[in-house]
């Protein structure tokens, strides 16, 4: 089924946060940000602001009638800052007037003043000063001291891995509306709208019940409006209540890229040894987490790397630590991948300076150790279903892999400043919240009488096509044209509870939860058409809009067996909750099942690097990935594709960059770059490997949205290639991005 929602968003009729009707006499809010990164608080002025025409009152943490707390999993964060500030863009006012532009002006006449103390910008430094957000955890498995014993080649080293900015298209915004009785609406743009509601409740001193918020979509996401849309909501709720008037904030893309957070920087030591037969037998590292100011959503990103540090290779005997580190940097969050894609690079560097010592290519190194069918991983839980090394083979069937070795080899011979780079990357990637409570879905589903259907869940459409998929589920569970069904928004008072839409678990949790409500309603009308046939509803089947006694069929169709239920007075609405089967997790002995299932998949790309400039192309992205029984390829594409370019950007040319002070370097489009349609690979193809997808996934569809973004790491590392076929005594360090200006200093390196 194609994309309903395509037309609409290629035409620009789909409906954002911004595109709201605003009501009359609303009010716009813009946030005043510290200007420093770190320093007490001595005074603030905010007469000449109050003095400007058009603004209507300032919000300080002294406004606050609940708690001024907005911690998700941590209460380490304020709504406002009190006495201190931590990272430069911390909200400490919000401006609100009759215009965005009057709000602004206002802001600039804020007087603070700040006693300046040293901003820690570095997580090593962080943990040296025991400036940890929470305790630091250590997966192990089997004995890693005894093993290095019996391991022919140990090799250490370092590898460090920088942030990401989200840069989604809509910036971070809502709009809040005063309601009956004292409640509130909320417009929000977010991935989470329960944690949006609870911490407005929070704040604001009210019960859940009197805070309802409503999604549309979001105009991308990414995970950066899991937990960072909650603050620009509570604020605009702040003050809608306290004014009795509707407030609407939407930041300005420079607003946006300093006050927010990012992917996780991370820096890590780690060793590995092997066997002369290239077996790994033990690794370890340990890992600093640039956390930023506040916890936000380090712990669950912290505990995600943790799961994923051996990618998709069997290490018999483990040992990985990650320190979370608290920075006087903005709080970093969720990013696709959600630190799966730091830890994984970090074992690709271990094996890939392996390779460099030993003078044998990686994927010698990376195909001896590929998980095997009921090997365990560190974490405790047992790997079924395992397709890397299918994937491997797959591919090398389709694209004949020593063939592009050797074509790359003598390309390399011939050229004198260009050279070309390989790389393979596999990976492997569980699917579920890793905190296991939140592993739950619920779906609302009405049938109308002249047979229409309306759909409520907790998913939040963002880009990824979640809403073409619960509609193709419903359209094929009622076996109904698509036409007839239609996803509403997703608020807090039709469905309740939700976990936020993250973790690629999307459509599986909430798809799932409209399975059990449908087939619930399936059954009932199955009733209603037996007693109408005079048989057994056993012998009925919904058929393309007609009902079928026995394979046969029978002159009602869907919409006069809906119209008679109704008459019947047959209940045509109903829930389905649904709770992902098997999962647990018991941090005290760090041990368990924590995913429904893996994804797997594997990639070679290769790369053209001008060596007198230090630019570079990707030329090949070659890929075998295990979709399941994918029921959209179309959408399952798109996510592929777009993973990869994302991962790529994030290994090459995405550098997010500040000075000593704190202050960002690359707040602005002209200053952060981003993959483009000339970043594009030449030759981008892939191939869905032939298997049955498993029961927990969505009509045995896998999940798609974080796995792919894994393979761009592979950019990386055939650029990696690339330089050291240019300068072979170049000694690897292992510091991405490799942007150009890397490429170039590294090109020359004579260390």
């Amino acid at each position: 089924m194609n994309n309903p929602e395509a037309i609409s968003h290629s035409t620009g009729r789909s409906q954002y946060l911004d595109d709201i009707p605003v009501l009359k006499n609303t009010l716009y809010g813009v946030i005043f940000g510290s200007p420093s990164a770190h320093g007490k608080i001595t005074g603030i002025d905010l007469s000449a602001a109050l003095a400007t025409p058009g603004v209507h009152r300032i919000f300080t943490h002294s406004d606050i009638p609940g708690k001024n707390d907005i911690g998700g999993i941590i209460s380490d964060e304020t709504l406002f800052a009190v006495d201190e500030v931590h990272y430069r863009g911390q909200p400490v006012a919000l401006v609100v007037a009759d215009s965005e532009h009057a709000a602004r002006k206002a802001a600039r006449q804020i007087d603070i003043k700040i006693s300046e103390l040293e901003p820690i910008l570095d997580p090593r430094l962080a943990k040296e000063k025991g400036h940890l957000l929470i305790p630091s955890r250590t997966f192990r498995m089997g004995d890693v001291t005894a093993a290095w014993q019996g391991c022919d080649y140990v090799i250490e080293g370092r590898a460090d891995c920088g942030a990401q900015e989200h840069l989604y298209l809509e910036t971070q915004g809502a709009y809040s509306l005063p309601a009956d009785n004292g409640s509130i609406k909320i417009h929000s743009s977010t991935q989470g709208p329960t944690l949006v509601q609870r911490i407005a409740a929070k704040v604001l001193s009210l019960p859940m019940n009197r805070i309802e918020v409503d999604v549309a979509r979001l105009g991308g996401a990414f995970g950066g409006k899991e937990d960072q849309a909650t603050f620009v909501a509570v604020m605009s709720a702040l003050a809608a209540m306290l004014l009795q008037r509707p407030v609407k904030i939407t930041l300005s893309r420079g607003d946006d890229m300093r006050m927010t957070g990012k992917r996780h920087p991370y820096s890590a030591d780690f060793r590995i040894g092997l066997t002369k037969d290239y077996r790994i037998q033990a690794f370890s590292s340990v890992m600093y987490q640039n956390g930023g100011a506040a916890a936000d959503l380090s712990p669950a990103i912290m505990e995600r790397t943790l799961f994923h540090t051996t990618n998709a290779y069997f290490i018999p005997n483990t040992e990985v630590t990650v320190h979370s580190c608290r920075t006087n940097l903005p709080p970093n969050t969720a990013f696709r991948g959600f630190g799966a894609p730091q830890g994984m690079f970090v074992i690709e560097a271990a094996i890939a300076k392996a390779a460099g010592e030993l003078k044998i290519p990686a994927r010698t190194i990376q195909q001896a150790n590929f998980l095997k069918e009921n090997d365990m991983f560190q974490y405790g839980q047992v790997a079924l279903g395992v397709n890397i090394g299918k994937c491997f083979s797959d591919l090398d069937r389709e694209f004949r892999i020593g063939k592009i070795e050797k074509e790359i080899a003598e390309f390399n011979e011939r050229e004198t400043f260009f050279r070309k780079g390989f790389s393979l990357m596999p990976v492997c990637f569980g699917i579920s919240f890793t905190n296991t409570s939140m592993n739950h879905a619920r779906a609302l589903v009405h049938l109308y009488q002249d047979g229409s259907i309306g759909i409520s869940t907790g998913a939040v459409e963002m880009g990824q096509g979640v809403n073409a998929k619960l509609a193709q589920v419903a359209a094929g569970l009622f076996s109904v044209d698509p036409a007839r069904v239609k996803i509403e928004t997703t608020n807090t008072t039709r469905v309740a509870n939700t976990s936020p839409t993250a973790a690629s678990s999307g459509a599986d949790l909430n798809g799932n939860a409209l399975l059990i409500a449908g087939n619930k309603l399936v059954e009932r009308l199955k009733d209603v058409a037996g007693q109408m046939l005079g048989c057994n509803p056993g012998e009925i089947k919904l058929h393309e809009e007609k009902v079928l006694r026995s394979g046969t069929p029978t002159d009602i169709t869907w919409e006069k067996l809906v119209r008679e239920a109704f008459l019947r007075r047959v209940p045509l609405t109903e829930n389905g909750h649904y709770t992902t089967p098997v999962i647990y997790f018991d941090k005290s002995k760090e041990k368990g099942h924590p995913f429904a299932y893996h994804v797997y998949g594997t990639a070679v790309i290769t790369v053209l690097l001008d060596c007198l400039r230090g630019t570079y192309k990707i030329e090949k992205v070659l890929i075998v990935h295990d979709f399941g029984n994918s029921f959209n390829p179309a959408i399952d594409r798109g996510q592929l594709e777009g993973g990869v370019m994302q991962g790529i950007g994030w290994m090459t040319m995405e550098e997010v960059l500040f000075n000593s002070e704190g202050r960002m370097l690359t707040d602005s489009l002209s200053t952060y770059k981003v993959p483009d349609i000339y970043s594009a690979p030449e030759i981008f193809e892939y191939r869905a490997l032939e298997t049955e997808g498993p029961e927990p996934a969505l009509l045995k569809s896998k999940a798609i949205g974080e796995p792919p973004f894994m393979y761009g790491i592979g950019a990386y590392f055939a650029l990696h290639n690339a330089i050291r076929s240019f300068n072979p005594s170049w000694k690897p360090d292992f510091d991405a991005p490799m942007t150009p200006e890397k490429v170039l200093m590294r090109l020359y390196d004579k260390k």
